[in-house]
């Protein structure tokens, strides 16, 4: 969702920054790097996401959203096209240094609230009742769930608050690429009829799984780490015993494949698995229509809701 509203900024002449912690040597941060490479996109990285803000300020500038497009700051060195126009924060709904002028709260459909506890007890790191703060809800991987289980998702949401815009998205598979390669591209069709092992330390390793197996493999098994977990030769080497296994009981050689996220953490560690294939699969978030609530639709209601805060600025 980051990277689909940097670059929808973007592409309408606003230069966004992204501010990012930058877990695990920050794998999200250089794949949004490759994914935007070429727009006037910024990334911040830094667990002090609001002093690094106000260091990217002062070297950039900034458009001042009160004052009509009027650059409230100049500086020497950088064309006004670089001039910071919005601030995105990634993962930021309990992030209070910052003020938000607009919060899109991203819900995972294959957890959901759990047993609607808070942390630990639970998922949850506020009650339910913080989506009143909420402007808009997407509610992710919805592809992943049943129809019941988005009627309930709705449901809940509306006693909450009552009119708040709900849209749907899932992640869409474009294609892969060999870990050897990063230029290399394959069609998702590469697996057709091949066994794989799924190999990911993400926060939704479900879904990468289900998703694997829609797209024709003979046979899927997956080995899980916890999110941005950096792999080491002893992870490897565990690796490798699976894919033995896997060998063994199928007479032929499985495929291994991780997310872009794995593979930017640490892509020279996965090159030790050779000489099995290692592909990373690339996709993109996708908006899935739902009673007019479409990906133009998102946009519109975005802009909308900016320049009902700051007129004329959008």
């Amino acid at each position: 969702m980051v990277e689909f509203i940097a670059r929808w900024l973007a592409d309408s002449g606003i230069s966004p920054l992204i501010l990012t912690r930058g877990y695990a040597g920050g794998d999200e941060a250089k794949m949004l790097q490759r994914h935007l490479l070429g727009r006037p996109v910024k990334i911040a990285i830094g667990a002090n996401r609001a002093a690094i803000a106000s260091s990217f300020l002062k070297e950039y500038g900034y458009v001042d959203p009160h004052s009509n497009n009027t650059y409230s700051y100049r500086t020497q060195g950088h064309p006004d096209s670089e001039r910071i126009g919005a601030a995105i924060l990634d993962d930021g709904m309990q992030h209070w240094s910052l003020r938000s002028d607009l919060k899109i709260v991203m819900v995972n459909g294959l957890m959901l609230w759990g047993n609607s506890q808070l942390l630990p007890l639970g998922p949850l790191r506020e009650p339910l009742n913080a989506l009143e703060r909420a402007d808009v809800v997407v509610l992710h991987h919805a592809d992943l769930i049943p129809e019941q289980s988005l009627k309930d998702v709705e449901l809940t949401v509306r006693e909450i608050k009552e009119y708040l815009p709900i849209f749907f998205t899932r992640m869409a598979p474009s294609h892969f690429f060999d870990v050897g390669n990063i230029n290399s591209k394959k069609p998702l069709t590469a697996l057709t009829n091949t066994i794989v092992l799924c190999v990911s330390a993400i926060g939704s390793a479900n879904a990468f799984v289900q998703g694997m197996k829609k797209l024709g493999a003979f046979y899927v098994d997956q080995l899980e780490f916890s999110d941005h977990h950096i792999f080491q030769p002893k992870d490897i080497e565990m690796i490798r015993e699976r894919l033995g296994e896997l060998e063994k009981r199928f007479g032929t050689k499985p495929a291994v494949i991780v997310t872009e996220k794995d593979y930017d953490r640490e892509p020279a560690i996965l090159k030790l698995l050779d000489p099995f294939q290692v592909m990373a699969l690339c996709s993109e978030l996708q908006f899935i229509p739902n009673k007019g609530c479409t990906g133009d639709s998102f946009k519109k209601l975005i802009k909308e809701l900016l320049e009902h805060k700051f007129p004329g600025a959008c």
